[in-house]
């Protein structure tokens, strides 16, 4: 971790808390986080919780996102969410191109491209997601999979937009699987997507902080954060235990403190 770039933590609850139990979890992660923030942290909670747990987030520096958003504004879009709506609950970021939008739900690249331009129309910080699959992995094909998502949806974006978006490597194969790259491997992919960005964007692009995804814990979250390239950790499970989850944020803000 480049001391240069502010850690970034963020908790993905995935489809997990009723609004009690997720007023009851963030609760817990102002008592532990709130009054010392360690490092940016970003809590995204699922869209019933919002407004909810952005109320208790208030005078915190903790921070809001979602899991999704629509491309439109607004429309006949049933079932969506716009931009517009997430920031009218609180939220500041929104992820975008999460691993499991595109595997379950079918997300090509061209619509996480739409999503991100989307999120920075509305105001919103997109943490842009990018990773592979096992089998995309053992065919050697990691670095062509993740530039190929990174060209669609990041690179043809304006300079001035790169200093508002947040990238995550989330290793398909690493995600709800308990396995988890080693620091190596991450460095390794965080490392080709730093160059090609500066590649496109000179110095604000190498600035862009690139977060790791799958499996990261408070057991291995140092180890991961410790890498040059790696700027934070986009939390899934982990993220459920208020606990374990400050942990991680410690671990990030110990390792920049260095």
């Amino acid at each position: 971790m480049n001391p240069s770039r502010p850690p970034v933590v963020a908790g993905n609850w995935k489809m997990n808390k009723t609004n009690p139990e997720a007023v009851a979890l963030a609760r817990e992660l102002v008592a532990e986080l709130g009054a010392a923030l360690p490092c940016e942290v970003v809590l995204c909670p699922p869209f019933t919780a919002l407004t909810d747990v952005s109320l208790l987030l208030g005078g915190t520096p903790l921070r809001l996102g979602a899991q999704n958003l629509h491309t439109e504004e607004k429309g006949a879009f049933t079932g969506e969410v716009s931009g517009a709506m997430l920031r009218s609950t609180g939220c500041t970021h929104v992820i975008v191109g999460h691993s499991e939008r595109r595997r379950l739900f079918g997300e090509p690249d061209e619509l996480v491209a739409a999503k991100t331009r989307a999120a920075l129309a509305a105001g919103l910080v997109p943490i842009v997601c990018v990773g592979e699959t096992l089998e995309e992995r053992e065919k050697n094909e990691t670095a062509s999979v993740v530039e190929r998502q990174l060209a669609a949806a990041v690179l043809p974006l304006p300079p001035d937009a790169i200093s508002h978006l947040l990238l995550a490597y989330e290793p398909v194969w690493a995600i709800g699987t308990g396995r988890t790259a080693t620091p190596a491997q991450a460095q390794e992919v965080h490392s080709l997507l730093r160059a090609r960005l500066g590649e496109r964007f000179g110095e604000s692009g190498r600035r862009v902080r690139i977060l790791y995804g799958g499996s990261c814990t408070a057991e291995n979250a140092g180890d991961l954060l410790a890498q040059d390239d790696v700027d934070g950790a986009l939390v899934g499970g982990a993220s459920l235990v208020a606990s374990g989850f400050a942990q991680i944020a410690r671990a990030a803000a110990g390792i920049r403190a260095r």
